[in-house]
């Protein structure tokens, strides 16, 4: 009973020592701040729309292509992919400690004081010919897990970059689509700015002839010129922001400025009234940063792992084969044969309290990064409010000056034909033009900031980053 009791002790001291047990704490996800459904949110939580791929989000078929160029040639992104290929060739860099560390070296000399052949009295004048060759490994045993915590480290951190790219893929598919609706706005407040021009035109030169037929008075006249002048002063305005706005798109698909191809806003698809946000629980899954802070957590919980581990000793196995031999002639022949297999140890005594540290620091780097991520999953959560919220109200706005811009295009109307027969001045006719042609404006505004709450919304849902399947038809 005894020799069975030894030997079951004796196998498990042998698989702990070979096995290891990895010190520091292991990670658990933290709890976070939680709802059933999005504040704002007005539809089922059973879909989202950040589970669509990008391309049935934009339906435009010129938007789509431009996201497919970004997507190539966009510098941002390829400096963030550039940053995934460093952190994954880290992570198995720190992997290779798990394996033994094999290398050679050698040496060939000739010179004075040779201890090989010479007696100790003739030490000064003896000359001889020496050289070696061996070949070594060395393997660290893994005892207290170490080297696995280091491992885990570098894997987190390498899912946090490619967390990372994945966000730099989702800023990028929304900048672009914003941009591009952005531009569609513009096109068509460019549009209204130059109806309002040759109407304000067609009255000057209305008033112009009455003045000159002794009907109109200069007052009438001078204040048709100014209107006219207000209005063809906001071209030069428009055709500023449409080139700077060009240019910064192109910056997003990595071309040279230059002019950017687009569809007419009237051309897009109109907008569901519900926009389905999904569970918030999915953002944990979806949104990159969230998931890019949840790596960086487990990166730094494993990182104190290695400082617990710092304390204990380092075992390691060496062995090394080769041969030496006193005379380069004979350094294949004989029997200079050279071979060790042997094991070390090492261990902190006195570190001047850098070893308590380190271990400190990684502590509170560890909390620092729960904090982070916690932060970062109430912020997700706030950015999806924000952008419901933006979606119903703008929708609002959108038909209220709807509405508006219809009874003030009557009203211009009506103005107008009651001064050509005299039962109004032209400050009535004005007074409606003013009006009209601003509120026109704010409906363009207004329907262009549907779409860019509903991409704000995309992008804080998480989607966006999908890529397409090979032999997809979409860009």
């Amino acid at each position: 009973m005894k020799i069975k009791s030894l030997s079951h002790l004796i196998l498990a001291a042998g698989a702990v020592f070979w096995g290891g047990c990895a010190v520091g704490p292991n990670y658990h996800r933290p709890a976070v701040a939680h709802t059933d459904n999005f504040r704002f949110a007005q539809s089922s939580p059973a879909a989202s729309l950040g589970d669509l791929p990008w391309w049935q989000v934009f339906q435009d078929p010129v938007l789509q292509g431009w996201i497919g160029t970004a997507l190539t040639n966009n510098y941002d992104l390829q400096q963030a992919v550039a940053r995934v290929e460093q952190a994954r060739n880290q992570a198995v860099a720190a992997n290779a400690a798990f394996f033994p560390q094999i290398g050679y070296g050698g040496d060939v000399g000739h010179g004075g004081n040779a201890l090989y052949n010479a007696p100790a009295p003739s030490l000064g004048s003896s000359t001889a010919s020496s050289a070696q060759l061996t070949l070594g490994a060395a393997w660290e045993v893994d005892l207290w897990g170490r080297i696995r915590r280091s491992s885990e480290a570098a894997r987190a951190q390498y899912l946090a970059t490619d967390s990372a790219r994945r966000g730099v893929t989702l800023t990028l598919v929304s900048a672009v689509a914003s941009t591009y609706f952005q531009l569609l706005e513009l096109d068509q407040e460019m549009e209204i700015v130059r109806a309002a021009t040759n109407d304000y035109a067609g009255s000057y030169r209305i008033f112009n002839d009455r003045l000159i037929n002794g009907v109109a008075s200069k007052l009438e006249t001078d204040r048709a010129s100014a209107a006219l002048a207000n209005a063809t002063a906001l071209v030069p305005q428009l055709e500023l922001q449409i080139g700077q706005t060009e240019n910064q798109f192109n910056l997003l698909l990595g071309r040279a400025p230059g002019p950017v191809a687009r569809r007419s806003l009237l051309d897009q698809p109109a907008l569901s009234p519900e926009v389905p946000a999904g569970l918030p629980s999915d953002l944990l899954r979806r949104r990159p940063d969230v998931m890019s802070a949840e790596q960086q957590l487990m990166a730094a919980t494993a990182n104190v792992g290695v400082s617990v581990a710092n304390f204990f000793p380092q075992i390691g196995l060496t062995t090394f084969l080769g041969r030496a031999s006193p005379e380069l002639s004979s350094f294949t022949g004989g029997a200079g044969n050279l071979w060790d297999v042997g094991g070390t140890l090492s261990g902190p005594v006195f570190q001047g309290g850098r070893l308590r540290a380190g271990y400190r620091a990684a502590r509170a780097k560890a909390e620092e990064a729960r904090a982070a991520y916690r932060q970062s999953v109430l912020r997700a959560m706030a950015e999806v409010s924000d952008a419901l919220l933006a979606r119903q109200k703008v929708a609002e706005v959108r038909v209220h000056t709807g509405q508006a811009a219809v009874a003030l295009a009557s009203s211009v109307d009506l103005a107008t034909q009651r001064y050509l027969n005299g039962k109004s001045s032209y400050f009535e006719v004005l007074q409606a033009q003013q009006d009209l042609y601003p509120t026109q404006r704010a409906q363009v505004q207004a329907q262009v900031g549907e779409w860019l709450a509903v991409i704000q919304l995309y992008k804080a849902l998480g989607g966006g980053w999908q890529e397409p399947a090979k032999g997809s038809l979409h860009p």
